[in-house]
């Protein structure tokens, strides 16, 4: 009875540890801000998600901020609707609403709602704070404190501009996928740091093809940001990159179901 029951628990284990690899989508597709565009949605509302889920991309990515009082919340600018995030409470940027009616939805919010599937990626962008360095590495702790809190770690990719932010992280949960973004480290850099890999501007990259083969041989991978003109999406492609985050994920998933 003890040997089944043992069994049985490594079964599970198991399970839960491949579950991160086998049950989401593997089509290259990052919905930037959500898959917003095509039907007039507010970027980074539980909406936008919604849909990108719908579609069935491999990951949707989102934007954190954190208010004066210590909330991390979800939004592309720095300020929502005319209110400055870092300088406005949680209550007061409350008074505001995206335009379909959604309040400014926080970080555990988003997690939940993500967390009600299991074929889209959540691809959490830990935004530098516009007050200091050590703000953005405050951020950078309390999203992953975030996280672990809603055990969502098999469902999150980090992302971040902040290269302290990013190493903070790393350091936070060693075992966290954390892609760097702003384009001045090397491959080698990143992978000397501990990044999982870079996600830089498609220009940079068209600029520096190199940087791709380099970063393929050194196990990193590779995302661009953001790809929205077929021919780039196109030239992307036919670098075999790990991703592409764009605003036109329909675009993006037709070209790939032409290319099979």
């Amino acid at each position: 009875m003890r040997f089944a029951l043992f069994t049985l628990l490594i079964f599970i284990i198991a399970s839960s540890a491949s579950f991160a690899q086998k049950s989401f989508h593997q089509n290259k597709v990052i919905a930037h801000r959500g898959a917003w565009k095509a039907n007039d949605l507010p970027q980074n509302s539980l909406a936008s998600l919604k849909q990108a889920v719908e579609l069935g991309c491999e990951g949707s990515e989102f934007d954190v901020w954190m208010t004066a009082d210590g909330v991390l919340v979800v939004n592309h600018d720095a300020d929502f609707e005319g209110m400055e995030i870092e300088t406005s409470t949680y209550e007061q940027l409350l008074t505001k609403k995206h335009e379909n009616g959604e309040k400014l939805a926080t970080v555990e919010e988003y997690l939940k709602a993500g967390k009600k599937q299991k074929g889209t990626k959540l691809i959490f962008e830990i935004k530098p704070s516009k007050i200091s360095v050590e703000r953005s590495i405050e951020v950078a702790e309390k999203s992953v404190l975030a996280v672990k809190k809603m055990r969502a770690e098999k469902w999150v990719d980090y992302i971040t501009f902040s290269y302290e932010g990013g190493l903070k992280a790393i350091e936070m949960d060693p075992k966290a996928n954390v892609a760097y973004l702003t384009g001045d480290k090397t491959p080698a850099e990143l992978k000397e740091a501990g990044f999982f890999g870079f996600d830089y501007n498609i220009n940079l990259l068209k600029q520096n093809p190199q940087w791709i083969k380099e970063a393929q041989e050194l196990g990193l991978t590779v995302n661009a940001w953001t790809v929205n003109k077929e021919e780039d999406l196109k030239w992307f492609l036919d670098q075999n990159p790990d991703f592409i985050t764009t605003d036109e994920p329909e675009l993006l998933l037709k070209l790939i179901e032409e290319r099979k």
